[in-house]
């Protein structure tokens, strides 16, 4: 039986990277998946992608007239929505906070937290009704970042631990009603994670980095060797967006491979 057969899900974010690989798992899960991406360029690869018929919204998720329009535009397709995963973030690029200018400072945090935080706050105010009405869920992306140091610079880790909050607070204050949930994922093959504009890095991604590196110092922190894609984590997401997580709310599941199960690191395994 298809996981999400016949449920309506939500991707903020789902133009690229994680979001393209969770938005495609749910697919194949049955779900009608609809994708909010800030990129027109994106967008238009989306269409060739899922069809003519899928639900693919242009638009900002710090804006919330952009979200609104996206809440109408599902409610006149579907008229209701059973799941909302957020996926959508910006990277620091692990500057260390001695390296940014002081005149960046108040750009970098207004940049990160507002994409990173304030677009899963908008988000869970304007379609809280609909995942009310339908008894459904939330599942927003945090990072190892929000556990252990060096998993990004200042500011990304300090959004990721906010997201990490927000998690336990909405599940407190949607209970009974919808499950919100969050996944807290290390390493990503051929992440699209972006640099923030602030530091003129906007134009490079994680996946920018040679892969021969990023892969030796992945398998030199990791238990588990082989570097996940994205649609690895999509099983992770559908299940906590789905109709069959009947006992988890208020949770970050931590999905790093095992990279945080040991306190103190040595050579080898």
């Amino acid at each position: 039986m298809q996981m999400l057969k016949d449920d309506v899900v939500l991707v903020t974010g789902g133009g690229s990277g994680l979001g393209l690989g969770v938005a495609r798992y749910c697919k194949a899960e049955g779900a009608e998946v609809v994708i909010f991406e800030i990129s027109a360029d994106k967008v238009r690869q989306l269409k060739e992608e899922f069809g003519p018929d899928a639900l693919i919204i242009q638009g900002d998720v710090t804006k919330l007239a952009d979200q609104l329009a996206c809440r109408d535009a599902i409610l006149a397709r579907y008229g209701r929505l059973n799941a909302l995963i957020g996926t959508q973030g910006i990277f620091d690029g692990n500057v260390p906070l001695q390296q940014i200018p002081l005149e960046r400072m108040d750009a970098l945090f207004d940049e990160l937290f507002h994409v990173n935080v304030k677009g899963y706050m908008l988000s869970a105010r304007v379609f809280f009704d609909l995942l009310e009405a339908s008894q459904g869920a939330m599942v927003l992306t945090t990072s190892t970042a929000a556990y252990a140091a060096d998993g990004g610079g200042l500011v990304y880790t300090a959004t990721k631990g906010a997201v990490r909050s927000l998690v336990n607070q909405l599940a407190f204050e949607f209970a009974p009603h919808v499950r919100v949930n969050g996944v807290a994922p290390a390493g990503i093959a051929n992440s699209q994670l972006k640099g923030p504009g602030a530091l003129g890095l906007d134009a490079q991604k994680q996946s920018d980095i040679p892969k021969d590196a990023f892969l030796s110092m992945f398998r030199s922190l990791s238990l588990l060797q082989e570097l996940p894609s994205a649609e690895d984590h999509g099983p992770l997401y559908a299940f906590l967006a789905s109709r069959h997580n009947k006992i988890m709310t208020g949770q970050t599941v931590v999905a790093d491979q095992g990279m945080l199960n040991r306190a103190v690191l040595k050579g080898g395994h």
